[in-house]
């Protein structure tokens, strides 16, 4: 199991403290999942400068290219990483009659208002209860006619081996089920192809 200090810092020598305040919201006292991502960027360096930015976005911690794991925010604080949630149940097809007529008409603002609603397991893990953890990992367009297409690269040996120690690690600390972690696409609208060779 991890050692969390009483800030949400995790006390291990796998784990640099890259704390970026201007990232963390409020309070988080319950953790009922994890979200993957990837950062979009080339280097852990660009994301962690990123997070010092006022109204930045970002994720608890941040596995770099080659395995190298940062924290960047206390996992006692509410990170935005996720974005507005999708219809769980319809993703699982085990939506109400009801809700699978609402959900038909595309409108994901409404969708999400359903969505945090519920609670997890009903919905997927938001930020209002989840850890993120995200890979470095460029995206980039594979068609020079389509450069809004983009796909992110594939995940390093590295970056899976400290992300499967991070997620089990977590998972034990915090009392995470295993059905509670997602890659990024899964539980928001994102790019399909991030975190797609993520394995944990």
């Amino acid at each position: 199991m991890l050692q969390i200090d009483k800030n949400g810092v995790v006390l291990n020598d796998k784990v640099s403290n890259a704390i970026s305040p201007k990232i963390e919201h409020a309070a988080m006292p319950v953790v009922r999942g994890i979200i993957v991502h990837q950062t979009g960027g080339a280097t852990a360096q660009s994301s962690l400068s990123s997070y010092k930015t006022a109204g930045a976005n970002g994720a608890h911690f941040l596995i770099d290219k080659d395995g190298s794991i940062y924290q960047s925010a206390s996992v006692y604080k509410q990170t935005w990483h996720v974005g507005k949630l999708r219809s769980r149940c319809m993703m699982e097809l085990k939506c109400s009659i009801e809700e699978t007529k609402l959900n038909k008409s595309f409108n994901p603002s409404k969708e999400h208002q359903r969505e945090s609603a519920k609670s997890v397991p009903d919905r997927y893990p938001s930020n209002e209860d989840s850890i993120g953890i995200e890979l470095v990992g460029v995206a980039t367009a594979l068609d020079a006619k389509k450069p809004l297409e983009l796909t992110y690269e594939n995940v390093t040996a590295e970056q899976n081996k400290s992300l499967q120690w991070l997620v089990a690690e977590l998972e034990m600390t915090l009392n995470i089920a295993t059905t509670e972690v997602f890659r990024h696409p899964v539980v928001s609208r994102k790019n399909a192809s991030e975190a797609s060779s993520a394995q944990w």
